[in-house]
Parts: structure tokens; C-alpha cells; sequence
């Protein structure tokens, strides 16, 4: 197993993040993850870098997911309506139509989520 000193500046920062993304993942405040990571040796200020930097990254993949799920959710609600429109309008003289409500209340759902998930 490698020591300390053999390993180079870029795996130490990535060991470094890693174990402050695990902390995040598992629940634990920025202070506290900070606090971690001094007691394992990091400067303070190192240690509230890590910190802020994480907190950004989680915070911006949140923000991609909540447009992606407003996008595709949006998109699936739409296209649910536009089929129910177009076959209840070329069966408007008799005739069967499809109601396509798993797409509409699918596409909502996921729309919403995604509204809720930019709102935190």
C-alpha cells in the first residue's frame, strides 16, 4: 500500500474529494465535512475550499437534473396532448380515439419533479 508521500498531488486531492463526497452523500453538513477533514490533517482553509467547491458541483448537477427533468417531462406531457388532440380530431366524425393519459400524467410528474428539484 502506498504512503502518503508516494502518492502523487492529483490522487491525494482526488482521495481528498472523495472522502468529502462520501460525507456529503451520507448526510453530512458542510461544517461537519469540514471539521472531518481537518481532524484527517487538512488546513482549515483547504478544508472549507473542499467544502465550497463540492457544495458548487452538487448544486450545479441538481440544477442539470431539474432542467432535464422539466425538459423531458415537458416534452412527454406535450406530445401526450398532441396525440390525444390529433385522434380525437380525425375521429371527430365517428370513429375511435386514443387518449394518451399515461404520457400526460407521466410528462407532468416528471415536469414537477424537476420544478421541485430547481427550487432547493
Amino acid at each position: 500500500m502506498a504512503t502518503q508521500q508516494e502518492l502523487s498531488d492529483e490522487q491525494v486531492a482526488d482521495a481528498v474529494y472523495a472522502f468529502a463526497a462520501e460525507k456529503m452523500r451520507n448526510g453530512a453538513s458542510p461544517p461537519q465535512i469540514t471539521e472531518a477533514l481537518v481532524q484527517k490533517g487538512l488546513d482549515r482553509r483547504l478544508a472549507s475550499t473542499v467544502v465550497a467547491n463540492l457544495s458548487q458541483m452538487r448544486s450545479r448537477a441538481i440544477r442539470d437534473a431539474a432542467k432535464k427533468n422539466m425538459l423531458y417531462g415537458g416534452l412527454w406531457c406535450v406530445g401526450g396532448t398532441a396525440v390525444t388532440i390529433g385522434t380525437y380530431s380525425a375521429a371527430s366524425g365517428g370513429g375511435s380515439y386514443v387518449v394518451a393519459w399515461g404520457a400526460i400524467v407521466f410528462g407532468a410528474i416528471q415536469f414537477f419533479r424537476g420544478v421541485t428539484q430547481a427550487s432547493q
